[in-house]
């Protein structure tokens, strides 16, 4: 049963993934964003913060991909966040997969769920707020099933497979999305997309 769930959300996911990115034309600015926000990206993993449920929290590690998301388009932040998952795995240690099935139903899904934060549109605040819980969602979607797949025994008396992962997730997401919510509420990001276009614009003149 856990496993025709995986496969589910895998196939539906992946599905739009790939609908998000298939008439990508990445361009040199476009390029030279994702490689910056990819590093903050793991840089922001790498700093991990304890919390009491005996899980971690990294350090806003989200808000780079959205920004991407917000500046070029969702299939530029998706296609980073395959990237962010597949480096995370190389470069950070809490991020090494014990299965080869992890891989696909986590480290590809929580980072590039991030690209849809764009999908509402990103012409009013309210609309990339709505996006942004959409990718925690999916974000969500991914640890929890990865930790009733590969975590289970480690699941505390009384709670079951489920409950467990989804009590120690929901502990790390909660803060985490109200946490980059309001940095993206803060944040000038209309003022940041038109700065960027207006360079990209000027570069063009010359």
């Amino acid at each position: 049963m856990n496993s025709t769930i995986s496969i589910i959300f895998a196939v539906i996911y992946y599905t739009a993934a790939i609908l998000a990115v298939r008439r990508l034309k990445p361009s040199i600015r476009s390029l030279t964003l994702c490689g910056i926000m990819i590093a903050m990206t793991l840089v922001l993993e790498a700093i991990q913060i304890p919390l009491p449920t005996g899980t971690t929290m990294p350090l806003c590690s989200p808000v780079p991909l959205i920004i991407l998301a917000v500046m070029t388009d969702k299939g530029h932040a998706v296609l980073s966040g395959f990237i962010c998952g597949i480096l995370a795995m190389l470069l950070i240690p809490a991020w090494q997969p014990i299965h080869f099935a992890q891989f696909f139903v986590e480290h590809m899904v929580c980072f590039s769920c991030f690209g849809f934060a764009a999908i509402f549109g990103t012409d009013k605040k309210w609309k990339i707020l709505l996006g942004t819980v959409l990718a925690f969602i999916l974000k969500t979607a991914g640890h929890l099933i990865s930790g009733v797949l590969f975590f289970s025994k480690n699941a505390w008396d009384g709670w079951g497979a489920w409950g467990y992962s989804l009590g120690l997730n929901m502990s790390m997401i909660i803060p985490l999305t109200v946490i980059c919510c309001i940095i993206v509420i803060l944040l000038p990001l209309e003022a940041m997309k038109k700065q960027v276009n207006k360079t990209v614009k000027e570069k063009k003149a010359k």
